[in-house]
């Protein structure tokens, strides 16, 4: 590989070229169209697909599209009149309500999070160590997650070299790139101790645990209790979390990764926090991307004054 086209690599995020490079690959192999491709050909694959597809699927097959022609020197398809218009039209044919996450509850991730102290301790009683390792990597996961309001990448790409943790005070946690962080200058995070359900006793708890002191902090764990060398795959945390919530006895199937920063920002929002103290704290760039977290429904569990406050 060249330096330029290394340095071309490394502007396009992991996740986005792994995307672009399916999106692609569906048109060419799954759907059987033919690149370069022309306007028309694009516009029948968006019918073919419209209506099973969701609109912002179908918009990120364009963009991929896109980016494959202007990469190869072709011209763009995808900007022809008759695509944008039959884009427009199955956008009105086929009004489909976003699907977003359930944001988790503060009074579920109290549950979640007895039901993982539980296990951890069970587990060190029987001396099971491939369980006890879990349990404490899966609550230091889920903490850090609902406390920081990361992403699942974010929280896969943790490295303990970058992370300082200070028992009873608070945890500074180094990204050194993330999707909010479009000039890849990486960002520091900060977070307290709190009396419950605190994201510094559960790093600390998970590193003790592990004997990790280097290199990803949240790994894969075999059935032995040995941990894997590379970092957690983000889509592993899905089922992570739903488990992990099952066993915890709440049904998990509207859960997903983002379920602990919607979990976060509706708290915050329920809790009086300003929508520009929210924004700065989770790293959110404008007031659309926050509301689009804030569940809306009236507050109910644990009352505000029985909360940890940040």
């Amino acid at each position: 590989m060249s330096d330029l086209e290394r340095y071309l690599n490394a502007a396009t995020r992991d996740n986005t070229r792994r995307s672009y490079s399916a999106a692609v690959e569906h048109f060419e192999v799954n759907w059987g169209g033919f690149l370069p491709a022309t306007s028309d050909s694009v516009a029948r694959y968006l019918v073919a697909h419209a209506g099973v597809l969701a609109v912002n699927t179908l918009k990120l097959r364009l963009s991929a599209l896109a980016q494959w022609h202007i990469s190869q020197g072709f011209p763009d398809p995808t900007k022809a009149p008759v695509v944008r218009k039959v884009l427009k039209g199955i956008r009105a044919v086929h009004p489909l309500q976003e699907k977003q996450a359930e944001p988790l509850q503060l009074i579920h991730l109290e549950r979640v999070v007895a039901s993982l102290q539980a296990e951890a301790q069970d587990a060190s009683e029987q001396q099971d160590q491939p369980r006890l390792l879990r349990a404490r990597r899966d609550t230091a996961l889920i903490l850090l997650g609902f406390w920081r309001g990361f992403r699942s990448d974010e929280l896969c790409r943790l490295q303990i070299e970058h992370v300082q943790a200070t028992p009873g005070a608070g945890i500074s946690l180094y990204l050194a790139r993330s999707k909010s962080d479009r000039d890849n200058l990486g960002k520091t995070y900060q977070t307290p101790a709190l009396l419950r359900l605190c994201p510094v006793q559960a790093y600390g708890e998970w590193l003790s645990a592990s004997a990790l002191v280097r290199g990803p902090v949240f790994r894969g764990i075999d059935r032995w209790g040995n941990l894997g060398e590379e970092g957690l795959h983000p889509n592993s945390v899905i089922p992570l979390l739903r488990q992990a919530l099952q066993r915890a006895g709440i049904a998990a199937e509207q859960y997903t990764s983002h379920s602990l920063r919607r979990g976060f920002a509706t708290w915050a929002h329920r809790s009086g926090w300003d929508l520009k103290s929210l924004m700065s704290y989770v790293g959110w760039r404008d007031m659309k991307s926050a509301m689009r977290y804030v569940e809306a429904t009236p507050f109910t569990g644990m009352t505000l004054a029985s909360q940890p406050l940040l």
